[in-house]
């Protein structure tokens, strides 16, 4: 595949700025369709948003983590549902690029592909003569109606016998769908249960998990790449901490571009931003913000400069990275929250936006990686001297 010049970081969120007012001119009919519309999906593969984290050598961008994160925060700015997708998607072709070269050469023959995922092991997978044979469910599968490949969560025997969780690649078009996607918040993801029933998938489709969490992956070719040599998790929370920053940005933005018309029903104020409290509220919500912003940037520069020099990644790193997305997303939420309990009455519309950025927000507070909770838990864990209690690190 001809490879073309490659996109700077900031001609790329240019793209996306570019993308916002189509993006919510579609709001309504995708929230309606709890899908993103296909415009949408077009213009983010015409601008290049799903190339961002495809190989070079598929015309892809190979993009630092940096990047993404403010083209992911930008379009967060436009819809929630909308800037999600793109996460998954990026996470979803950084993982198929782990996968051994020939795998990828049937992934991204297509330009364009997009490949959905689903970390949680769901699925059993049993042995079966040149692969495995796999069956069960994966809930939450974020734009799977939009993707070309899933890389599903399965356990499966080890080399020992003992049980352990394994990621495939398996083709859309292999997998049931169970259209089971009616939520409060992103209700745009079209985030449905997936279905294997008796699936074979070829072993070379097929990778443990506790080798890809260990950072031994299949893929020669990407090797000594400094964005696909990073570790599974810490390029995760990087990746999804943009979608928090552009949610706190487009509730302050849309709140402060509603206030010259709002008043405070059964007060004297002749407007909203005559009074003390909207001043209180305005402040604390852009000091959560930028505080937001810095979490998002300090995990991304963390992931951008170990691969830049080959830093070996150690477990306070590892530990973090988490306890810095759970902070992103707990910041932003709180941000969102002050501004949208000032917003009154109108915001429960759906056509307001902070209304949809209040509901997105919370929704993604409840995501078991983004947690706050467990991720501070976590932290505070290996900071009194003990073990992790969990692999995905």
């Amino acid at each position: 595949m001809p490879q073309e010049s490659t996109p700077s970081g900031s001609e790329l969120v240019g793209r996306a700025a570019e993308l916002r007012e189509l993006i919510r001119s579609k709001v309504a009919w995708s929230q309606d369709n709890r899908r993103l519309h296909g415009d949408v999906v077009a213009a983010m593969s015409d601008a290049g948003v799903f190339a961002m984290r495809t190989p070079a050598r598929y015309g892809g961008h190979e993009s630092d983590a940096r990047t993404v994160m403010d083209v992911l925060a930008t379009l967060a700015e436009a819809d929630g549902s909308t800037a999600w997708n793109a996460a998954v998607w990026s996470v979803g072709n950084w993982i198929a690029s782990l996968f051994p070269d020939g795998v990828q050469d049937q992934v991204f023959e297509r330009r364009g592909a997009r490949v959905c995922a689903v970390l949680s092991p769901t699925a059993s997978a049993t042995p079966n003569e040149g692969g495995l044979v796999v069956n069960g469910r994966w809930p939450f599968t974020s734009g799977a109606g939009h993707s070309h490949w899933q890389c599903v969560m399965a356990m499966a025997p080890a080399p020992d016998g003992t049980p352990w969780p394994v990621m495939a690649l398996v083709p859309m078009d292999q997998l049931g769908v169970v259209d089971d996607w009616h939520s409060a918040g992103l209700s745009a993801t079209g985030s449905v249960t997936t279905v294997a029933t008796d699936l074979f998938v070829p072993e070379e489709r097929v990778l443990p998990l506790p080798e890809v969490l260990a950072g031994r992956y299949a893929s020669r070719r990407n090797a000594d790449s400094p964005v696909f040599s990073a570790p599974l998790v810490p390029t995760g929370c990087a990746t999804f901490s943009g979608v928090a920053v552009g949610l706190a940005t487009a509730a302050r933005d849309t709140f402060l571009e509603r206030l010259p018309d709002r008043k405070i029903t059964y007060t004297d104020y002749a407007g909203q931003s005559d009074a003390p409290v909207t001043h209180l509220q305005v402040a604390e919500a852009t000091v959560l913000l930028e505080e937001t912003r810095f979490h998002a940037r300090r995990v991304a520069g963390l992931v951008d400069r170990k691969g830049a020099t080959g830093e070996v990644w150690k477990l306070e790193d590892r530990v973090l990275a988490r306890v810095t997305l759970g902070r992103t997303f707990d910041l932003a939420k709180r941000s969102v929250a002050v501004l949208a309990e000032a917003s009154g009455g109108s915001s429960l519309h759906r056509s307001v936006l902070i209304g949809r950025v209040h509901r997105d927000v919370q929704a993604l507070n409840l995501h078991a990686l983004m947690h706050p909770s467990t991720n501070y838990e976590l932290y505070g864990r290996v900071l009194c001297g003990l073990e992790p209690n969990t692999s995905y690190l």
